[in-house]
């Protein structure tokens, strides 16, 4: 386990992982001492790709180092919390909430999740120069490693290390930060997915150059300018009342953007005209006009739940309701419309404590057109591009945030989150039924409220998050202080009180719960003892795994095998000893294996033909010389029938 990753970490360098592509590719351009040969490769792409010796790219201090940090594996382990993940809203669910360096986080996902993202949303630190940023991965490296490894000179080796060490918000800081967060977060999204990260002047035109090298200069969709408020100024000239969402694509299929185009209202479905597509609902009354219309002041037929286009039925006047009480309002559609909407389904009745309010439904798909012949329906695709101004509408502004958090955890609890519109909207346009959304700066967990108000709403939606957060001590001397420890403590709270909110709303059995999990580095008393270790010794620590916990280890081998964080693994009983399968693999981590033990786990490989586990995965601290041979003496007898299965001692 971290054994192994430590060993493979040392011999990484920053383009490990390119080396690693092109040795998967193009075998043919290594030769047998490991040299890549340059010619042969532009040999095998110059029919195809324009090679030129001349470009420009984006050069920061610690891009070296940055690459490095894409290329180490993570050597935390993943604790879940067991009494949280045990409660029944949480025991299926499919949601994940990791807490833990997002760097980290993400190399963890990438075991399980590789090109499955359809959505990421990030809201990074802005490096606005004050506290709100300031660099904190801190791998231990020596300047003296650093000159080594990334073949740089001394002087540079330092400068880099005080960015690391000292809290640099600097923009080579900030970009070296970002640059391994954004290549692994490449890796997770699907080949349609697409990222969307908020940012301000202060580092704008930097994440833009990172993006383009990053996903493609020809990937990016759009730069959008977002509303922060209405009003006021931050300086002493300009009110400073934008930032923007810059939206990448993983690659530049053109299956992906005909997706992107839409209107966040039409999120209804109506079962009987599923051929008009969604719909959104429009007020009827008209509030606007500056002109009363008598012709467009006239009696509803309604009874129950009901409406009806002329008859004898109860007359519902406009202005018996205290919600419609001007005299001088009317309705938007003349009589006859209205007659042919009701008739045909374009007219919707909805009842409040305050009375009724009538509405009426524009289709994707469908409209009322008119001719000499009088009203008809007209079935014509009505959806639009997506404006790069959509998200300069008020209800993407920070004071709409401010109501969301407002209503969720109370007051004053986070500072400068983002609106659920605002993500919501970015669902809207860029996900699809089953989909997975990532958000790796989670801070108060707006994208995770985001999620489940968006399947409430959108019937055809099952999306999944996964979050990560660090868990960065909330402000000392704050209303969030008294209540909270951690920013990652907000953000759980308000996924749980949220779900109270939304499940008191919700027609459908939705998930609503989430999967806890801490990332943790390994203490130097476990880090001492790995160390030590020798497997040829007799003498072995049986208890290691304590140092773990047996949950821990689990949890931690089956996302490194592909299994993800919500897999729940079998627990079997061999002739007294415990032992965990899940598809492919066969789990042995606590001491004490028996020879009676060893003879029940390979009968049942005899006696039941739905048990074939192809790995054999024990952790070597546990388990003797002897119990290592009792295991291969017996696979030998699978092989010999034809069974595949291998032995994987992990350390």
């Amino acid at each position: 386990m971290i054994k192994q990753i430590q060993t493979s970490n040392a011999e990484t360098h920053p383009n490990s992982k390119e080396i690693r592509v092109l040795k998967e590719y193009f075998p043919s351009c290594f030769s047998k001492d490991g040299s890549f040969d340059f010619l042969h490769f532009k040999s095998l792409l110059k029919d195809k790709v324009d090679i030129q010796n001349e470009g420009y790219e984006l050069n920061f201090l610690g891009k070296s180092y940055a690459k490095l940090l894409v290329s180490l594996d993570t050597e935390t382990i993943i604790v879940p919390d067991i009494e949280h993940n045990s409660k029944q809203e949480n025991v299926k669910s499919e949601n994940i909430y990791i807490s833990g360096d997002n760097l980290d986080g993400l190399k963890h996902l990438l075991k399980s999740y590789s090109g499955q993202v359809k959505c990421i949303y990030i809201d990074p630190p802005y490096n606005t120069g004050k506290d709100d940023f300031a660099y904190n991965d801190n791998f231990r490296f020596t300047a003296e490693e650093l000159v080594s490894r990334l073949s740089i000179g001394e002087d540079e080796a330092t400068r880099v290390l005080e960015m690391t060490q000292i809290g640099s918000s600097s923009h080579s800081a900030w970009l070296m930060f970002m640059y391994p967060r954004l290549v692994l977060a490449r890796d997770l999204l699907t080949k349609d997915g697409v990222i969307f990260i908020s940012i301000d002047d202060n580092e704008q035109a930097n994440l833009k150059l990172l993006c383009d090298t990053v996903f493609g200069e020809e990937n990016m969709i759009s730069q959008f300018p977002r509303i922060t408020k209405r009003g006021g100024k931050s300086s002493d000239v300009i009110a400073l009342n934008n930032d923007y969402v810059l939206a990448y694509s993983k690659t530049s299929n053109p299956l992906l953007f005909s997706n992107l185009h839409t209107d966040p209202g039409f999120k209804f479905q109506d079962e009987y005209y599923e051929e008009r597509g969604l719909y959104k609902l429009n007020q009827t009354l008209d509030y606007d006009s500056l002109q009363y219309s008598k012709s467009l002041d006239y009696p509803i037929a309604i009874e129950g739940e009901t409406l009806y286009p002329g008859g004898d039925k109860e007359a519902y006047d406009i202005r018996q309701s205290g919600i419609h009480d001007r005299a001088d309002w009317a309705w938007r559609w003349g009589k006859k419309k209205y007659n042919f909407g009701i008739e045909n389904g374009f007219v919707v009745l909805k009842r409040s404590k305050n009375g009724c309010r009538i509405y009426t439904k524009t289709y994707q798909k469908a409209s009322i057109e008119e001719n000499e012949n009088g009203y008809y329906i007209d079935y014509d695709d009505r959806t639009k591009a997506l404006s790069t101004l959509e998200f300069t509408s008020n209800i993407y502004s920070n004071d709409n945030a401010t109501k969301d958090i407002n209503r969720s955890i109370g007051k004053n609890m986070f500072d400068y989150s983002k609106p659920i519109s605002l993500i919501d909207m970015i669902l809207s346009i860029s996900t699809d039924q089953n989909d997975i959304v990532l958000d790796f700066f989670s801070g108060s967990a707006t994208t995770a409220e985001a999620v489940m108000w968006h399947n409430l709403y959108n019937t055809t939606k099952n999306l999944r998050y996964i979050l990560v957060q660090l868990p960065e001590l909330v402000k000392e001397n704050t209303s969030a202080s008294k209540l909270y420890t951690t920013i990652d403590d907000i953000g759980r709270q308000r996924i749980v009180m949220s779900a109270c909110e939304v499940r008191e709303n919700s027609p459908k059995d939705t998930d609503l719960g989430f999967k806890h999990y801490t990332l943790r580095d390994i203490s130097d008393t476990a880090l001492n003892r790995i160390t030590e270790f020798n497997p040829d010794e007799k003498l072995i620590f049986q208890n290691i795994y304590e140092e773990f916990g047996i949950e821990t280890i689990l949890s931690t081998w089956m996302v490194n095998d592909g299994y993800g964080f919500t897999a729940q693994p079998l627990e079997l009983d061999l002739d007294g000893y415990k032992a965990w399968y899940y598809k492919k693999h066969l789990y042995l981590i606590e001491p004490g294996l028996t020879e009676e033990s060893t003879c029940r786990l390979f009968e049942k490989y005899s006696e039941e033909g739905h048990f074939t586990p192809e790995n054999i995965v024990m952790f070597g601290y546990s388990f003797s010389m002897t119990e290592f041979n009792m295991i291969k003496l017996n696979m030998k007898s699978l092989r010999d029938g034809n069974l595949k299965t291998n032995l994987d001692i992990r350390y």
